[in-house]
């Protein structure tokens, strides 16, 4: 099963149609918890209501990159790109255990509102790496994309520290993922390091979504710009009245600003800053420091 862009909306599709054929009582699915009754179908209507995202291995590094440095997030609708989401990650997120002894690579993440105030993260494993030992007559009668945990976080006006996110049924989000989400949501919304287009489903299989009640609107693909390099110099440096004899290079990172969007709090909003160069232009560039240039 491939998780490219044009397959996405055919993928969401059928992991529908299989969860539908399956019994999805916690004795019949064993990847339910017992008192998780009713939350397979919350995933049901979550995955079907789902805007679609495609993120570019350079875009998942970044994010995988950009998430270890962040402390703290909110998850509240106004921070995601759409109130209810499916993403996939090409190059996947990292491990899980899905069963004793027994782990896979996240390679979609998929979110909606959760009971009692709270953002349901869905972590999502390809039916193909899972059962890759399985005879295939089995595994195409499994969903694509199964849902093998999922994180509960809250929705607060505040962010929360990532080290503090609650745990759910005893265990706690997968730090390193949860971090990348709340990165990739910030970063693929700054036009400056981002590139986002719509890739429109072909005539045939938007007839065939209608028919289902399916959404037809395409996959948003969200990919790092052509090219991304250090800048020749930045603009304050030098503001504070030194006088620099060399340059230097400053490492990607986060930085705070105030933005309308959370003006209502008084929030301060984040903002992704790639790695630039700063002092005077034609100074010699410090012999310890190295300028990685990023293509994709």
């Amino acid at each position: 099963m491939s998780l490219r862009p044009r397959a996405l909306p055919k993928t969401r599709a059928q992991t529908l149609r299989r969860m539908n054929e399956l019994d999805l009582t916690p004795e019949g699915n064993p990847f339910m918890r017992p008192g998780d009754d009713n939350i397979s179908g919350l995933f049901l209507s979550h995955l079907r209501a789902a805007d679609l995202y495609w993120i570019s291995e350079d875009m998942t590094a970044l994010a995988m990159h950009a998430g270890e440095q962040l402390t703290e997030a909110r998850w509240a609708t106004v921070d995601r790109p759409s109130a209810i989401g499916l993403a996939a990650f090409e190059g996947g997120l990292g491990m899980v255990q899905v069963a004793p002894g027994v782990e896979s690579p996240v390679e979609a993440l998929a979110w909606g509102p959760g009971p009692e105030e709270t953002l349901i993260v869905w972590h999502l494993v390809n039916r193909d790496r899972l059962f890759g030992d399985v005879p295939q007559m089995k595994v195409d009668r499994m969903p694509p994309l199964l849902a093998v945990r999922e994180a509960r976080l809250p929705v607060t006006s505040q962010p929360i520290p990532l080290d503090d996110l609650p745990a759910h049924e005893g265990m706690r989000p997968p730090r390193p993922i949860v971090a990348a989400l709340a990165a990739a949501w910030h970063v693929m919304q700054q036009p400056q390091l981002a590139e986002r287009q719509v890739q429109e489903p072909g005539r045939a299989e938007a007839r065939a979504f209608r028919r289902s009640g399916m959404p037809d609107a395409g996959v948003t693909l969200v990919a790092l710009r052509r090219q991304h390099m250090p800048q020749d110099r930045d603009p304050d440096a030098g503001s504070d009245g030194r006088r620099y004899r060399h340059r230097w290079v400053v490492s990607g990172h986060w930085r705070t600003y105030r933005s309308e969007r959370y003006s209502e709090q008084t929030r301060a909003a984040k903002q992704w800053i790639p790695s630039h160069v700063k002092g005077p232009d034609g100074a010699p560039l410090r012999s310890t420091e190295k300028v990685n240039v990023w293509r994709r």
